[in-house]
């Protein structure tokens, strides 16, 4: 039996399924990232599991998280997502969301994609952490407050240094599974062979 990061429920189908195959995996593509941001900014207060659960719900509510869409939604529209079970019903968190399309737009234009931006924060290296112990487990480091107060600068919004650090793992900004856990090599290795700028350099050609 392949041993996993100690957070990990695993006797939850769907979470085991999200951490094998998507946790830490780097990503920059521009439609994951705002749904990870999406969804990651839905999470404030609650816990990722909860919103794992309503991960389809969201997908159909805010428009397969076509961005362009998402910055569309009129208050009619907020009016109709508030009835809708399937998602958090706060309506701060969707206006937030709503906001957060039209600031992500903003900075795709300045920075010829949000992932350009968003990978600079890192140099556009994956970090490795080590961890041997729950006690390891980071929940905000220097560059999360960093990226989270630019962020803020450009008006977004429920993204703070934790929220966003939460983010960094989940779009694999850094690779913080156990030192133990069967995904912590793969993606080691996936990492010194990544070509990062290249790859962000085809998604903008």
């Amino acid at each position: 039996m392949c041993k996993r990061c100690l957070w990990l429920d695993e006797s939850k189908p769907d979470y085991v399924a999200y951490h094998d195959q998507e946790w830490g995996v780097p990503i920059w593509d521009d439609r994951k990232l705002f749904e990870f941001i999406t969804l990651e900014s839905a999470q404030a207060g609650l816990s990722w599991y909860t919103i794992l659960k309503k991960r389809e719900n969201y997908r159909t509510a805010f428009k397969e998280f076509d961005v362009q869409k998402v910055a569309n939604i009129s208050e009619q529209d907020v009016d109709i997502l508030m009835e809708n079970k399937g998602i958090i019903r706060n309506r701060a968190k969707i206006l937030a969301t709503i906001n957060n399309a039209q600031r992500f737009i903003e900075v795709q234009s300045a920075f010829g994609s949000f992932a350009k931006y968003q990978w600079a924060f890192m140099d556009f290296i994956p970090k490795i952490n080590d961890i041997k112990s729950k006690d390891d487990y980071p929940t905000t480091s220097e560059i999360s407050e960093k990226f989270s107060k630019d962020l803020k600068k450009r008006g977004f919004k429920f993204l703070g240094p934790t929220t966003i650090y939460a983010h960094m793992q989940a779009c694999g900004m850094v690779n913080d599974h156990d030192n133990d856990c069967h995904r912590k090599q793969p993606l080691t290795d996936l990492i010194a062979s990544l070509d990062l700028t290249k790859e962000l350099n085809k998604e903008t050609n």
